[in-house]
C-alpha cells in the first residue's frame, strides 16, 4: 500500500511539473530566437525535451501501477526504468548537439539581445526552481521520478547560466560567454545522465543491485542457520531499485524440517537484505538441475 501511495504521489508532481515545463517552453523558445542566445536556446531544448520526457515518466507512472497480468507476471513496473533509461539516453544526446552548437557559436559569434535574454531566463529560472522542488522531494526510490528531475535540474542551471551570460553581455558585451556557460551546463549534465543509464540499464540486464553483497547473503544465511549444508543457484536483481528478488537452492539434512527452514530463511532474507519476494528451492538431496 505504502508503495502505491508514494506512486500515486509521485504521478502528480509529475503531473504538475510537466505542465509548468511545457507552458513555459514556449515562451522560451520565442524568446531565444529574438534574443539571438544560445544559452535561451539550449535551455529551451531542454525544455522541449522535458516536456516529452515528463510526459513519458508520467505514462510510465501510470503503466506501472496496472496488476500483474497472464502475459506479464510480474506487472508492469519495469516501465518505469525503461523511461528512466530513454530519458538519460535521450540527454546525452542533447549534450552532443548543445556542445556542437556552442562550438559553431564560437567560431562564428553572432549578436545577442541581453535584456530580453534576461528576462527570459529569470521567469525560465522560477517555473525550474517550482517544477524541481516538486520532482526532487517526490520519491528518491523511484528511478524514473530521478531522470525526470535530472531533466528539469538540466533547465535549471542552464536558465541559471543564461542569466549569469546575460549579465556578462550586457555590461561588456562578451558574445562569447553565451556558449561558453551552455558547454559547462551540458558537462554537468552529462554526468548525472551517464549515472541514470548506468543504473537503469544495469536493473534492465537483471544485475545484483549494488546495496547486496551475495557472498554476504551467502554467509549470513550459513551463519544464521548452520542446518544448512549448501547454498547454490543463487541468483539476485531488482524489478525496480526498491523491489529486490531472489531465487536459491538451499541443501538440507534429510531430517530437516522444510517448513521451519524455509520460514527462517525468508525471515531473515526480509530482515537483514530487505528482500522480500524470494524463491527457495530446498533440497533434501543431491540438486537435480546438477
Amino acid at each position: 500500500m505504502a508503495h502505491d501511495h508514494d506512486h500515486r504521489h509521485g504521478s502528480r508532481r509529475l503531473l504538475f511539473a510537466l505542465t509548468l515545463t511545457g507552458g513555459f517552453m514556449v515562451a522560451e523558445v520565442v524568446g531565444g530566437l529574438l534574443s539571438g542566445s544560445l544559452a535561451l536556446l539550449a535551455d529551451a531544448g531542454h525544455m522541449l525535451t522535458d516536456t516529452v520526457s515528463l510526459a513519458l515518466a508520467w505514462l510510465a507512472t501510470r503503466i506501472s501501477r496496472r496488476p500483474a497480468d497472464r502475459l506479464r507476471s510480474y506487472g508492469y513496473h519495469r516501465m518505469q526504468i525503461l523511461a528512466a533509461f530513454a530519458n538519460g539516453v535521450f540527454f546525452i544526446f542533447l549534450v552532443g548537439w548543445i556542445g556542437v552548437e556552442a562550438v559553431q557559436r564560437l567560431l562564428e559569434p553572432r549578436p545577442i539581445l541581453g535584456g530580453l535574454m534576461m528576462w527570459v531566463a529569470v521567469l525560465g529560472l522560477l517555473v525550474n526552481v517550482v517544477a524541481f522542488a516538486l520532482l526532487h522531494t517526490g520519491d528518491h526510490g523511484n528511478l524514473n521520478i530521478r531522470a525526470a528531475a535530472l531533466h528539469v535540474l538540466g533547465d535549471l542551471l542552464g536558465s541559471v547560466a543564461a542569466i549569469v551570460a546575460a549579465v556578462v553581455i550586457l555590461f561588456t558585451g562578451w558574445t562569447p560567454i553565451d556558449p561558453l556557460l551552455s558547454i559547462l551546463v551540458a558537462l554537468l549534465i552529462l554526468n548525472s545522465a551517464w549515472r541514470i543509464v548506468r543504473e537503469s540499464g544495469h536493473i534492465l540486464l537483471e544485475g545484483t543491485p549494488p546495496q547486496v553483497d551475495v557472498e554476504a547473503v551467502t554467509g549470513t544465511l550459513h551463519r544464521e542457520i548452520p542446518e544448512l549444508l549448501d547454498v547454490h543457484h543463487l541468483h539476485i536483481w531488482s524489478l525496480t531499485p526498491d523491489r529486490t528478488l531472489l531465487t536459491m537452492h538451499v541443501k538440507v539434512p534429510p531430517e530437516a524440517d522444510i517448513a521451519h527452514l524455509l520460514g527462517r530463511i525468508k525471515a531473515l532474507l526480509a530482515e537483514r537484505f530487505a528482500i522480500r519476494h524470494s524463491t527457495v528451492q530446498i533440497e533434501p538431496g543431491d540438486c537435480v538441475d546438477d
